[in-house]
């Protein structure tokens, strides 16, 4: 069995021949605190054992508190303990040979995932449970819920209920689906409550008429919104504790010092930097002559627009895009720099007193990569803003892509009183910029403390905020002390102050005051441990953020602790705890762990009870002349051959005229040592070509270029860089691989190998992975191309071979008998420097009778070279 988490997207319940009896989805917003419990029946109805999996999408800031699994009677109960306890638990299972497996923490959206092998008539219930906290954005709360069945379901239906003591002011189920169930969400409301069910007939939930696939794909969303009649905020107690929401409003918004510092290196070239552009055209439109700004471009240089903050006004933003539309994003990435020009820009403006004293001064980060030029250590950075940074100067970091190192970005907001947000590169990217500088453009005060009678409560949590924003809510959560829990003082000390020398405003009033545990007692509907457990995630998010930011390693280990034990008390799972999933009487157990180095990837390391799974059709390259690994997985076996070619050398990989796409491989040779030894050969290019829009990838072992005939764009393997033009797609991760996808139907995977570079025979090579699923023509061929039409395969004379280590044997394929040796190769996706051993047949006489023809008839003269047919 298997359990993780990985940024993957994949159907809810995935396995052949299996029958999903019911998928039910409920959530129980209370008080703003959100419960969400989501659980499938399944039956394997094939008549094979086989692995089914099971996976939710859930939110990053949720916290998993609970798994159970129920396997032909046998109950898999989770609890969430300290690691290193969790561990030890786990290994002893591992060393009796039982089920176990690890989960996985992504970066923004996370996919729980468990798989679990069963025999043929078995049935299997999961039940996933997680926590978290509605955020109010642009004033409103919403809730979302990810919805991919993968096939339809007789029992599907998904359950919001919301209970707000103090009244709900409305509540709407945009059509986020898609208008294929426009109308379908069912809203039942009353002054207090709400109730949102989405229960789609099995006849809904087909794409079509007739169709056996669900249209079920997508985003679930609720979003509501509460009464207030104070605003001083809403006092909530419950069992011993009490949550304080304060969001006023009628407030003036105040005016702002923005300066915008725009990455354009050469990894924002094509769709990043559209977007960003598309962005900032509106951002720049929503600025009011009350507000000063200013632009800083970066990529190796930095440049600024205006040396100092201007007015916005009609004529200043008019010439401020069109400085943005004329953007040429090229170069390297100078963070460091850029941020010290725009921290320098407020601190003249202050200085001169050409700003409002009343006013709020920010810098808003727009990047995605890691600094590469000047100082380009992190830390140092870090160091170097905090340093500059006046008390009343906010930083915001957008971090776009899933490459850029979100976690830098992130910490540097949050020491800098900000917040960070990663930008997905899909289609509404600058939506989503849009969207978060409306969350931030508009400040109504600025540091606001809320303060409790100090008889009456512990443990607040944080209670001093620099800065509210239009259409968000602030919240402090804390115990009451027992000698007050039966009489909680209802008055609570809220001061606002703005921080000049001309105003300072402090206001105190009674917050509206509810005691909650009788009206939750007669709620049907209602997570009555609501206030218990928002303390304890507020107070958890807290401190992972200090822990972070601890400027000692003693520090750091006694915020670890205090999270320890805040999250095994309150079950959650975080990167520091582990829930560990037991049968009955602990015979087999499963552990739901955070790896050691997040940049790993969701999967390495995993284990898994049954059979193993890889890319069906790949190509590894190790270390002389290329290797190749076909899988054939409707014969269940991989296959191995060399081809024996010389430097020099352009092989046809993937020839597919009908597609217009062609991958070919360039080898190098190692370097020679004497005359009479052979030279081993390497791929030292590899070249994607797309002709339909005259453009070529070519990677090699020192850069990545990318050619449309007309400008060439080259980005070298010390930058991570995601690159769009037209249909084809570009991800390099900073010194592993690059990822090319062509119209989202064909993707290669190349890998960097590196070497000592005074090896006496080896160079930098790299290898190429290319997944079975691509969307190939029929007319596709080439050295793997061909094999997109898998042949059949039989293998029979099992006997010993010359070597005693390795059998022998007889295949039948294409109308040849071959003789075959059992052996092994190397696949290096998920350990570079090791690798793991692959079992195949090898073909001999570089793959002869097992390719079409001769290998030299794959030979081509040109990187962009379609192969000739017939071969």
């Amino acid at each position: 069995m298997c359990l993780f988490l990985s940024q993957n997207s994949q159907p809810a319940i995935r396995g052949d021949d299996i029958t999903v009896k019911s998928y039910k989805v409920e959530s129980r917003i209370t008080s703003r605190f959100c419960h969400t419990t989501v659980k499938s029946s399944v039956v394997n109805s094939g008549p094979n054992a086989q692995s089914i999996g099971f996976n939710v999408q859930i939110p990053k800031r949720a916290f998993i508190t609970n798994f159970t699994m129920n396997v032909n009677g046998i109950m898999f109960v989770g609890s969430v303990k300290e690691k290193t306890v969790a561990r030890n638990l786990y290994a002893q299972a591992r060393a009796r040979g039982k089920a176990a497996g690890l989960v996985r923490y992504g970066t923004d959206m996370e996919t729980f995932k468990t798989e679990v092998h069963v025999p043929p008539g078995s049935k299997i219930e999961f039940e996933l449970h997680y926590q978290e906290m509605m955020q109010r954005k642009l004033g409103f709360y919403e809730h979302s819920l990810y919805l991919q069945p993968g096939r339809l379901v007789p029992q599907f239906q998904v359950d919001v209920y919301i209970y707000e003591p103090n009244g709900i002011a409305s509540v709407e189920t945009p059509n986020t689906l898609g208008e294929h169930f426009s109308g379908m969400a069912k809203l039942t409301s009353s002054k207090d409550k709400a109730h949102v069910v989405f229960k789609p007939s099995l006849q809904q939930q087909r794409k079509c008429e007739n169709c056996t696939t669900s249209a079920i794909d997508g985003i679930f969303t609720v979003k509501y919104d509460v009464l207030r009649d104070s605003n001083a905020g809403e006092l909530h107690v419950s069992d011993g504790h009490f949550v304080h929401f304060f969001a006023p409003a009628n407030l003036s918004p105040l005016p702002k010092n923005i300066v915008f510092v725009i990455d354009v290196s050469g990894s924002m070239w094509g769709v990043k930097m559209k977007q960003t552009v598309e962005a900032m055209q509106t951002i720049l439109d929503d600025l009011t002559l009350d507000d000063y700004f200013s632009i800083v471009d970066f990529n190796h240089n930095v440049r600024c627009w205006s040396e100092e903050l201007v007015p916005g006004s009609t004529i200043q933003v008019a010439e401020a895009k069109k400085y943005i539309q004329n953007i040429k994003p090229n170069g390297g990435t100078n963070i460091n720099e850029a941020l010290m020009r725009a921290v320098q820009m407020l601190v003249k403006a202050s200085n001169q007193g050409m700003i409002d004293p009343r006013s709020v001064s920010m810098i808003m980060l727009v990047s995605d990569g890691d600094p590469t030029v000047g100082e380009i250590k992190l830390s140092a950075i870090q160091k170097n803003v905090k340093k500059v940074m006046r008390e009343e100067f906010s930083l915001f970091s957008l971090g776009i892509g899933f490459d850029v190192d979100y976690d830098f970005l992130e910490r540097i907001a949050m020491e800098n009183r900000g917040v960070a947000q990663r930008i997905y590169t899909s289609h509404d990217a600058s939506d989503q910029i849009r969207r978060f500088y409306s969350q931030v453009s508009s400040p109504l005060l600025r540091k606001i403390t809320v303060q409790f009678p100090e008889d009456s409560v512990s443990d607040v949590t944080q209670n001093h905020f620099d800065k509210y924003f239009s259409g968000s809510e602030l919240v402090v959560a804390g115990k009451v002390l027992p000698s007050e829990a039966s009489a909680v003082p209802d008055d609570c000390v809220i001061t606002l102050s703005v921080a000049n020398d001309r105003l300072d405003l402090s206001l105190q009033t009674e917050a509206d005051y509810l005691e909650l545990d009788a009206a939750l007692a007669q709620q049907q509907h209602a997570f009555t441990g609501f206030a218990r457990q928002m303390w304890a995630y507020i107070t958890v998010n807290q401190l992972l953020a200090e822990r972070s930011l601890a400027p000692t390693a003693g520090k750091k280990r006694k915020i670890t602790q205090r999270i320890l034990t805040l999250a095994v008390e309150h079950q959650f799972v975080t990167p520091l705890t582990a829930l560990l999933v037991e049968s009955e009487e602990a015979k087999e157990r499963l552990l739901a762990d955070s790896p050691r180095d997040p940049k790993q990837g969701c999967c390495a390391g995993s284990g898994m009870v049954g059979p193993r799974q890889r890319t069906p059709v790949q190509m590894v390259h190790m270390e002389n002349d290329p290797h190749f690994i076909i899988h054939l997985p409707k014969n269940n076996m991989d296959v191995c051959f060399n081809i024996d070619s010389e430097p020099g050398h352009i092989l046809n990989l993937v020839s597919d005229p009908g597609a217009g796409v062609v991958v070919n491989g360039q080898l190098v040779g190692s370097k020679r040592v004497e005359e009479k030894e052979k030279v081993n050969t390497y791929f030292g290019t590899i070249s994607v070509f797309y002709q339909p829009d005259g453009i070529r990838v070519s990677v090699t072992t020192d850069r990545i270029d990318l050619t449309d005939g007309r400008n060439n764009h080259s980005f070298t393997w010390g930058a991570t860089a995601d690159i769009t033009q037209d249909r084809v797609k570009v991800s390099i991760v900073k010194d592993s691989k690059v990822m090319v996808t062509v119209d989202d139907k064909i993707t290669v995977m190349v890998l960097l190998h590196r070497v000592w570079k005074k090896h006496p025979t080896h160079v930098d090579f790299l290898g190429l992975y290319i997944p079975n699923n691509n969307q190939y023509s029929s007319q596709a061929h080439g050295l793997i191309g061909q094999f997109g039409q898998e042949p059949e395969v039989r293998v029979f004379n099992l006997h010993q071979g010359a070597d005693p280590l390795k059998k022998e044997a007889t295949m039948e394929v294409k109308g040849n008998k071959l003789v075959v040796t059992r052996g092994w190769q190397k696949d290096y996706r998920r350990d570079k420097k090791r690798g793991s051993d692959v079992f195949c047949w090898f073909i001999h006489n570089s793959g002869k009778g097992f390719i079409d023809g001769h290998y030299a008839n794959y030979i081509v003269p040109r990187l962009d070279s379609f192969l000739p047919l017939p071969l």
